[in-house]
C-alpha cells in the first residue's frame, strides 16, 4: 500500500486507535482494493471527459459523480 493511503486511512480514522491493527488480512484486502477502485474510477472520469472539461469542472464533475459534497 503506498503512504497516501496510508495518510488517507489516517484522516478517516481507520488507523486511529489501532483499528487497522485490529482487522483481519480478509478486511485490510477489502478496503485497499475499494480505495484502489476509487482512483480507478477517477481515472476514467478524467480519461474520458478531461480533455474537455475545465480543471475546476472537472473537479465538480468527480465530486458529483460519488455524491461528495
Amino acid at each position: 500500500m503506498n503512504t497516501k493511503f496510508e495518510d488517507l486511512m489516517y484522516c478517516a480514522g481507520l488507523t486511529a486507535s489501532g483499528c487497522w491493527d485490529k482487522m483481519d488480512a480478509y478486511d485490510r484486502a477489502a478496503i485497499e482494493s475499494f480505495a484502489q477502485l476509487i482512483v480507478k474510477e477517477c481515472a476514467s472520469i478524467v480519461d474520458n471527459q478531461g480533455a474537455f472539461l475545465r480543471y475546476d469542472t472537472l473537479s465538480v464533475k468527480i465530486n458529483q459523480h460519488f455524491g461528495v459534497k
